[in-house]
């Protein structure tokens, strides 16, 4: 058998197959006395239909279409063995159909032509020299701070106020009806669902719709007065977004906070500490840690991303395929936890977009995956029984009471402990420019306004 193989793009070779002839004779007398044998021909038993009475019945075109069928599948399996070509994924046929069924001609040599994946090539360049920009979390103690009034906040007691006004930090009770506000003369109409009774707010800036606490501030318990604002324009409710409305408000209760002393006490009930420094120097090694991996975070993300502009990957469609269909998986995994119906999103008819759309995301998560295995490969970079033990572990303990598959678990921990390593090895030979946090954030937006200002005067 004649084979000549040929290199496509997308990690594809494509094949040209020369059949003998005697192969191809031999494989249509088969599947003729084999059609023989099985078919239902009306007027004859089964297995004894005369030659000439099947070809006519059948027709010759059909014989040689189901002949083709198995003969291309069968020739094919013998070429990849006879070339030790690795192919993934089904073949595909690079001649159509009628065309091969037109120049099949048992008893004559016969050429087709196929393509098949193959593994993915991935050629290196110079990543031993990456130079990047990363955002720099810095660890700020106001956190800490933070921290501490959430939990006094949530453990404060409420004291009820009536000798003073409200102030920025109490907790108003009111009633309250929202009234819209005519343009022109006449008197609004109350707006459906929006009134409450007995509403809780607490008085803290950027609270509600804009100027509604600011508007409280001062009342006194019993006091009604009238507020008149505007609904912000990405209220969840369309029909208001943008409108003024007329608040009524009566305040029926005020309470000031007060609380709880930041003591061993404190420190004992919301934690595991015993002495509130012990909780501090906790509390603040935990912030600079997660200021640490942030900031390494960023610089891993940096790093695979200049990978791929250094480094060229040639992928197949069979992979890009099922990294498609786990992307898909894995957001219809995190749309169930939100109570998502998926029903109604992942439909047959909506399917073909939600694969186009996760495309770009699969291709890019394909290519750094690749990348840095073949630099894992090529640097020698492995694991200890240990690191792969201690990390299942942990999962282990984390997964606690859920079926967990260990040949899985194996995997998943050697291809996330090889990127983390691969990742910091490369991270020691990068030439990295930290940035303040935000900063290329705000850069990206910028260049993305400038190229959408430079299609449209294009356009015009």
């Amino acid at each position: 058998m004649k084979v000549t193989q040929e290199k496509l793009p997308d990690s594809q070779i494509g094949l040209e197959i020369e059949i003998p002839a005697e192969t191809g004779k031999k494989a249509y007398e088969t599947k003729v006395n084999t059609l023989a044998r099985t078919a239902n021909i009306p007027g004859f038993r089964k297995g004894k239909v005369p030659r000439p009475i099947l070809l006519q019945r059948l027709g010759t075109r059909y014989i040689k279409a189901v002949t083709l069928e198995e003969l291309v599948q069968k020739t094919l399996e013998k070429a990849l063995e006879q070339e030790s070509i690795e192919s993934i994924g089904n073949y595909t046929l690079r001649s159509s159909l009628d065309e091969l069924i037109e120049k099949f001609k048992p008893g004559e040599a016969f050429t087709f032509l196929a393509a098949v994946d193959v593994p993915p090539t991935v050629e290196l360049g110079d990543y031993q020299a990456l130079s990047i920009k990363a955002e720099e979390t810095v660890y700020d103690p106001q956190q800490l701070e933070d921290w501490f009034k959430e939990r006094q906040e949530k453990l404060a007691t409420l004291v009820p106020v009536e000798d003073r006004g409200a102030e920025m930090g109490d907790v108003a009770i009111v009633d309250y009806k929202g009234v819209s506000t005519p343009e022109g003369e006449g008197e609004g109409e109350p707006i459906e669902g929006v009134e409450g009774t007995d509403f809780r707010v607490d008085l803290e800036p950027g609270r509600f719709i804009e100027g509604m606490v600011e508007g409280i501030v001062g009342m006194k318990p019993e006091e009604t007065k009238e507020l008149p604002l505007t609904f912000p324009d990405d209220y969840p409710r369309e029909d208001l977004a943008g409108k003024p409305v007329t608040f009524t408000i009566t305040l029926k209760e005020l309470k000031a906070k007060e609380l709880p002393e930041l003591d061993d006490d404190f420190a004992d009930e919301v934690s595991e500490y015993e002495t509130i420094a012990e909780l501090r120097e906790s509390l603040e090694k935990e912030f600079k840690e997660s200021a640490e991996n942030e900031t390494k975070q960023s610089i891993h993300t940096a790093i695979t991303s200049e990978l791929t502009n250094v480094c060229t990957v040639d992928l197949p469609d069979t992979l890009v395929q099922d990294e498609v269909t786990r992307v898909l998986t894995q957001t219809a995994m995190q749309m169930e936890q939100m109570g998502i119906d998926l029903g109604q999103l992942f439909t047959q008819e909506n399917l073909p977009k939600l694969r186009e759309n996760a495309r770009p995301e699969a291709l890019e998560r394909l290519k750094q995956t690749l990348i840095l295995q073949e630099i894992a490969k090529v640097e020698s970079i492995t694991l200890e029984a240990s690191e792969i033990e201690e990390r299942s572990n942990e999962i282990k303990e984390q997964l606690q009471g859920q079926e967990v598959d260990p040949d899985k678990l194996r995997e998943v921990v050697e291809e996330q402990l090889v990127t983390e390593k691969t990742l910091n090895w490369l991270q020691e030979k990068a030439t990295v420019e930290l940035v303040p946090k935000g900063t290329l954030e705000a850069e990206t937006k910028t260049e993305s306004e400038s190229e959408e200002e430079m299609e449209v005067e294009t356009t015009e």
